[in-house]
């Protein structure tokens, strides 16, 4: 026994010493230091808003410095601003967000200490910004489109940019250049003034982009979460947005200063769709969990599933929810492919077994329903949906449930539909990257183009 003892002892002293004497691995600028400054910094100092004219994005820039000077002085971090701008009592930076932590300053200083290299792979060197626009030799895949209020603009997706094209797709208006490599979601305000812009890039952090629609400026970057945001949606008096994440959680966040004001993670998945309430008092949101929630907005209180919670009611995930613009009421889709219209309120105690709120289900399409949208009275709306092959889009009737008409021509999925506000249009897009437009009227295709600029490709590169 007293040898089992000693032997232990020696092991764990073996082991003491063993760890006592290992060394991290030296820093990465690329693995762990441009993740840090893209979660937690670049929101106000990118190509789009480079505060301090500082950009955190490019590692030259970022070495440059800004109006105070150079960010960081290779091997000596107490010389370097970036420490000096986050580490302390009261921390100058990140402003209006919470500090860093005690082990993200002790790697950047570590970063520093140990001669600030670049280890970024020659691949992965890309700069994109206003100046230097993205460069496509293949379409890019639709997933957002949205019309501005006046009927004058489509917006539409493209890769860490959003291109603002003439309604009627007779040409380019222009391009919104982020840092968001992928976009999901965009959504002109109401009142017409501001543009939001979500998306993010996948495992490093979720972005709103909120864009001045006159002056075609960034005025706020607000990073959220770990990952991608889905499901733009504001609020009626365009003061507040709302928006999924893959963080399973809902949010509101303010539009004048960018801070998020309600936060909801009654989701088991993530949420990839949100609407207001008529009164937009409540919020609700649809997710891959299967449910459709309703959450008041002041309290941050969830208040009921309004879909059926019965097992095996609904078959798959929501993917898109919008209210009727003049009733409390609805709209929503997803992988069944069966658009279906509900009440937001619940007038009755639930009972198991029911869904009490549905007021009726139209036509199912092929596959899963992506998008959907309302026309400006509610009279009508357009859905878009894909297998795995295919795509198609409709318009219906809401009071009868009608198909009024299918929209053909498409080759690939429809993952994004828009209902032009004065009524002539829709616009469809998805896996092919083109953008049509639709007559409301017959239902016939009336232009057909390319968002963006496309440069063949060059043989050996």
């Amino acid at each position: 026994m007293q040898r089992l003892a000693l032997t232990l002892s020696l092991l764990i002293s073996s082991f003491s010493v063993v760890t006592a004497d290992e060394t991290l691995p030296p820093a990465s600028y690329y693995r762990q230091v441009r993740p840090l400054l893209q979660r937690q910094c670049s929101g106000c100092h990118q190509p789009a808003k480079t505060g301090g004219n500082l950009n955190l994005t490019d590692f030259v820039a970022f070495q440059k410095g800004g109006e105070n000077g150079a960010g960081f002085v290779a091997g000596d971090p107490d010389k370097s601003l970036l420490i000096q701008y986050v580490s302390g009592e009261k921390p100058e930076m990140p402003r209006g967000a919470d500090p860093l932590k005690a082990e993200q300053v002790a790697l950047l200083r570590r970063w520093i200490q140990e001669g600030a290299k670049d280890d970024t792979p020659a691949a992965a060197r890309e700069t994109i910004s206003a100046d230097h626009p993205p460069v496509y030799t293949t379409l890019p895949v639709i997933s957002a489109l949205a019309y501005s209020p006046d009927s004058q603009v489509l917006a539409v997706n493209g890769y860490h940019e959003t291109l603002l094209h003439q309604a009627d797709g007779n040409g380019l208006v222009a391009r919104l250049v982020g840092r968001s490599p992928k976009i999901t979601s965009v959504q002109f305000a109401p009142d017409g003034k501001t543009l939001a812009v979500l998306g993010g890039a996948p495992a490093l952090f979720g972005e709103v982009q909120l864009w001045d629609v006159a002056e075609k400026k960034l005025k706020q970057s607000v990073a959220i979460s770990f990952d991608t945001l889905f499901g733009a949606s504001f609020s009626d008096d365009s003061t507040q947005l709302a928006f999924g994440s893959f963080d399973n959680k809902a949010r509101v966040l303010n539009v004048a200063d960018g801070k998020v004001i309600m936060s909801m993670d009654a989701h088991a998945d993530l949420v990839f769709d949100t609407t207001f309430s008529l009164k937009n008092d409540h919020l609700i949101s649809v997710s891959r969990d299967m449910s459709m929630k309703l959450t008041e907005i002041k309290t941050a209180q969830f208040i009921d599933n309004i879909t059926s919670i019965t097992p095996g009611a609904l078959k798959g995930g929501i993917m898109a929810v919008q209210r009727h613009p003049k009733e409390e009421q609805v709209l929503i889709g997803g992988a069944d492919g069966e658009p279906k219209l509900y009440k937001i309120f619940r007038t009755q105690a639930r009972q198991i077994g029911d869904d009490f709120n549905k007021i009726r289900a139209y036509p199912a399409m092929t596959g899963r329903i992506y998008s959907l949208q309302f026309n400006a009275d509610g009279s009508q709306f357009v859905v878009g949906a894909s297998d795995a092959t295919t795509g198609s889009a409709r318009i219906y009737k809401t009071d009868d449930g009608t198909m009024v008409h299918e929209l053909a021509g498409h080759k690939g999925g429809v993952f994004a539909v828009a209902f032009r506000p004065d009524g002539k249009h829709v616009a469809t897009g998805g896996l092919d990257g083109s953008v049509r437009l639709f007559d409301v009227a017959t239902g016939q295709l009336v232009k057909e183009f390319l968002p963006v600029p496309l440069t063949p490709a060059v043989a050996g590169k």
